[in-house]
């Protein structure tokens, strides 16, 4: 039996889907934290997998946070389940039970405890060596205690109460107790990237609560035969240490240094292995000894600021004929059954656009602007629209179409668009100048000099067919081949034509960027000689939206020196 926990930041956020993960991970049973998906944004992709059946939490506060959810493998179905330490999300049969004394919790406590989405409990059957036994599987995340929220804290620490009061009930009640997940805190010094820079580091009150919750004797002929001279981080020979869970991790590799399960990703430290070992598989003493035979990290495993954590037990699981009541493939908008209100809707919805897909509005961005490029000025463009309107209306059809009569500007044919368009020769004393309607409409009223026209006649291609149309290209191309000849018999060099338009873009250019600066340019760092970062301090207090340089490596202890050194600096906004 082989059993797996990952806190993965968001089961949505899987690029190859649900299934190849849990495949890539081949464990019975695979625990997940922080799924971030509520049950109104769980797609049935991720909740019915194809040789799994799963177990969600969801938080009933806040969207796409928390979440924790647990799949099982055919052959590990589990006998029972339940959502949640408390009991009060249970309203089914097929609960674990074994709920303990909750006295010291108010029933508004309890409820909040339980409304984030933070555990999932699932109960199987096993057998070791011919003997049937159970084994409970609680998956949680715990509470980070943010320092700038102090209720959250205390909010902490009551998990951790209740967490303990629940698996000690059910070790009580005869079940073995797998407590596995994030658990958002760093047991030992040795389980912290430096320890040494955080002060009272002992102190801390969730690891005064491990402390408490985990047995740390072990005894001599327990140590692992590969490692007989290690001393074990997790010997102690004081008698108050006695909890009855054991960190199945530290039993096998009691001295394992820089052995981390999360890492910023801000800092880029997972580059520095500068990071923490806050995510456990935690066993009762019993199991642990008798049928555990393995446990690890696997750090080289990415897609999250965190990583799995397996264990691996010698028992077999004996699989249930059905799925308890909370599995999802049971939930109404996957069984068939009922669907939600939201659901229907989008059905009708989808039908009744399908149906009437010409008179419908469209239902993307790309579809949007292929409206506009086909009818510019229709209903894909409002402004346009009214432009039309106030011209009809300001204007009768009859003055208009009679305006439009004389006008002393003929409209141009089409083929004036495509003729090569030769401008400002109204110097010329063979023809007039070309094109009036292109000259006008580009804005080119310039006098034409001898350089134009030998600029003009040099652009225009060899095989041009003079126009017999009335036109008067023929008289420009005569034009045009007699200054050559004369640029030729005088050795002169064609010139190009710098137009207006340039010259003026060239200029509110070179304004533009006496006037705007642009971001600061980076300093380099004093170690490393290598441009720094642009930080903003997003901290509340007098330096929230201050700016900062820091040194662009991933963060890391102070002596390794591929990681940060330590340079700091403020943008100076006089710059």
């Amino acid at each position: 039996m082989k059993i797996v926990t990952w806190n993965i930041n968001g089961i949505r956020a899987f690029r190859g889907g649900i299934k190849k993960a849990l495949h890539t991970l081949d464990a019975d049973i695979i625990c997940f934290q922080e799924t971030k998906v509520t049950r109104d944004l769980l797609d049935e992709r991720t909740a019915i997998v194809d040789g799994y059946n799963s177990y969600f939490s969801f938080s009933r506060g806040r969207s796409g946070y928390s979440g924790v959810a647990t799949y099982c493998k055919d052959s590990a179905t589990p006998f029972a389940a339940e959502e949640g330490l408390t009991g009060l999300l249970t309203n089914h049969d097929g609960a674990v039970g074994c709920y303990s004394d909750q006295a010291e919790f108010c029933s508004e406590e309890l409820q909040l405890l339980d409304n984030e989405g933070r555990a999932v409990i699932t109960q199987h059957r096993t057998t070791c060596q011919g003997k049937e036994q159970t084994v409970t599987v609680i998956n949680v995340y715990c509470p980070r205690a943010d320092p700038e929220k102090p209720e959250r804290k205390q909010f902490k620490l009551q998990f951790y109460k209740l967490l303990q009061s629940r698996a000690e009930a059910l070790l009580k009640d005869g079940s073995h107790v797998i407590v596995l997940g994030d658990v958002n805190t760093s047991h030992r010094p040795i389980d912290h990237c430096d320890p040494s820079d955080i002060d009272d580091f002992d102190e801390n009150p969730g690891r005064k609560w491990l402390n408490g919750f985990l047995h740390s004797v072990r005894q001599e002929e327990e140590r692992n035969e590969e490692e007989p001279n290690e001393e074990s981080e997790v010997t102690s020979p004081d008698p108050s240490h006695r909890g009855k869970f054991v960190d199945t991790f530290r039993y096998f590799h009691p001295t394992r240094t820089n052995a981390f399960t999360c890492w910023s990703t801000l800092t880029g430290a997972r580059k520095t292995n500068y990071g923490t070992r806050i995510d456990y598989v935690f066993a009762d003493c019993q199991l642990a000894k008798e049928q555990f035979v393995a446990a690890d990290i696997m750090p080289e495993v990415e897609g999250s600021d965190h990583c799995p954590v397996w264990g691996r037990l010698s028992c077999s699981l004996l699989p249930s004929p059905k799925p308890p009541p909370l599995c999802t493939r049971y939930l109404p908008e996957f069984a068939g059954k009922q669907q939600k209100l939201s659901r229907f809707l989008v059905k009708v919805d989808q039908k009744s656009s399908q149906s009437d897909q010409r008179d419908a509005l469209p239902g993307s961005q790309e579809e949007e602007e292929r409206r506009e490029n086909l009818n510019p000025l229709g209903a894909g463009n409002i402004s346009g629209k009214k432009r039309l309107i106030t011209s009809d209306s300001v204007v009768p059809k009859g003055k208009k179409a009679k305006a439009v009569k004389t006008s002393s500007k003929p409209q141009g044919s089409l083929l004036s668009f495509f003729k090569p368009k030769v401008t400002n020769t109204a110097h010329s004393t063979e023809a007039p100048s070309l094109d009036e309607d292109a000259s006008s409409q580009n804005s080119q009223k310039a006098s034409t000099t001898r350089e134009d026209v030998f600029s003009l006649s040099s652009s225009a291609p060899e095989d041009t067919e003079p126009a017999f149309d009335g036109s008067p290209q023929l008289c420009v191309s005569t034009t045009a081949e007699e200054s050559d000849k004369q640029m030729k018999a005088e050795h002169l060099t064609p010139q190009p034509t710098v137009t207006h338009s340039a010259a003026k873009k060239g200029a509110s250019s070179v304004f533009w960027k006496s006037v705007l600066h642009g971001p600061p340019p980076p300093p380099s760092c004093k170690v490393h000689g290598e441009p720094c970062v642009l930080r903003t301090v997003k901290k509340e207090g007098p330096n929230m939206g201050k700016q900062f340089f820091v040194c662009a490596r991933p963060q890391g202890h102070a002596s390794n020196p591929d990681a940060r050194c330590n340079f700091f600096a403020w943008v100076d906004k006089a710059k």
